[in-house]
């Protein structure tokens, strides 16, 4: 008898049985999977949002970078303010490159133009900017033009519109900006002129006027020369305007500790409660190899070798792992691209769903690890059978 169609037969003929292993296996596969997604997702998030970011330094007021954190992470509506003159400060520290000002403009509420219930506003300096330019000269060949503006991945134009209204001003959409799973998404960035054109505008086209006062920014994105230390150049920055000079790398500092001990927390309740799985397997595969002694016996009988008996067990585990991890993994990957924004919001933190190729080595490890664990715990009950004395198991 063929040895794969021995063990589908022996899976059938133990339902009870079959059914808890596969189970077992699929919860604990779509524990391991979802766990390694929201690790893997928010560093992929965090990575893509920095990329995007662009600038080497973030020079925000005294006692705002945890708003300028949360704005940038989460979307969040924040105000931060200081004068404009801070520009040429930043700009003289010795090491600066280049320096270009963000404005945050009060952000929207259930705008028709956002997929989300927040959109987040920011106002850029064209003529000084080295953070959307490339994007821009990438993809539109150009700069933006008054009444033209760009968006993360949420924003969009609303269905049987040509244009975003805001403060009753019409703006084209030109582009939208590859999804990072922060803030971004959600963000729509214009140029400072068309944001004191809307600004003029709304004093007569919006119930609510809005005020953009062209001598305040938020914040000042540095770029630090390629041959100089940034952290140095942080540190001048603090010293000689006091201001907070945040670096890149050191950006989202309390988020990173946040997912560094979920990364622990995850890691060790994943252990544990495979370690648990595993040995309820065996177990249950010592209890079956009990029931099944005369079943294997007779099989010695007409001919089948111990090396046939062996082999057919640790089949019987790998297809039941297989099946499981498969399924396990499969509705662990649709419920969390399905509810991704949910639990983005509910852990605090940024999620963006990892590429293609990362998902498919992520897929096909944890199939692996769970025929390995599973075949593992099948290896004590295989070899007892296979090992059985053939006339004591026939008389029993």
């Amino acid at each position: 008898m063929h040895l794969i169609r021995l063990a589908l037969k022996n899976i059938r003929g133990s339902g009870f049985r079959s059914i808890a292993i596969f189970l077992v296996v699929m919860g604990v596969a779509g524990f391991l999977l979802t766990t390694t997604l929201v690790i893997a997702g928010a560093r992929y998030s965090l990575d893509s949002g920095l990329k995007r970011l662009g600038a080497d330094i973030l020079v925000v007021p005294e006692g705002a970078e945890t708003k300028v954190e949360t704005a940038l992470l989460m979307g969040k509506p924040t105000e931060v303010w200081m004068p404009k003159e801070n520009i040429q400060k930043v700009a003289g520290i010795p090491g600066v490159e280049a320096v270009s000002p963000q404005i945050f403009l009060a952000s929207m509420f259930d705008s028709p133009c956002c997929a989300v219930s927040e959109m987040f506003i920011v106002v850029y300096d064209p003529s000084t900017d080295f953070t959307l330019t490339p994007w821009l000269e990438k993809n539109l060949g150009r700069g933006l033009a008054k009444g033209e503006v760009i968006g993360g991945t949420y924003i969009f134009v609303p269905e049987g519109e040509k244009y975003i209204e805001l403060y009753g001003y019409d703006m084209t959409l030109m582009g939208v900006m590859e999804p990072t799973g922060t803030g971004i998404d959600q963000t729509l960035f214009m140029a400072l002129d068309t944001a004191m054109d809307m600004a003029k505008s709304s004093v007569t086209t919006a119930l609510e006027t809005l005020k953009v006062n062209p001598d305040v920014i938020s914040t000042i994105m540095v770029k630090v020369a390629s041959e100089v230390n940034t952290h140095r150049v942080a540190i001048q920055i603090r010293k000689d305007t006091n201001l907070v000079a945040i670096e890149s790398p050191r950006l989202f500092g309390a988020f990173r500790s946040q997912m560094n001990g979920l990364l622990w927390g995850f890691f060790a309740i994943t252990v544990i409660v495979w370690a648990v799985a595993m040995v309820l397997i065996g177990i249950v595969f010592s209890m079956a190899a009990n029931e099944r002694r005369r079943e294997m016996a007779v099989l010695r009988a007409v001919g089948a070798t111990r090396n046939f008996i062996f082999r057919s067990v640790l089949t019987e585990a790998a297809l039941l792992a297989l099946g499981g991890a498969v399924a396990g993994i499969a509705v662990a990957a649709f419920s969390l691209y399905t509810f991704k924004d949910m639990i983005a919001g509910s852990l605090k933190m940024p999620f963006l769903f990892p590429s293609i190729p990362s998902f498919i080595g992520l897929f096909s490890a944890g199939v692996a690890l769970a025929i390995i664990s599973v075949t593992l715990s099948a290896l004590i009950p295989a070899t007892r059978l296979s090992r059985q004395e053939l006339a004591i198991a026939m008389r029993e």
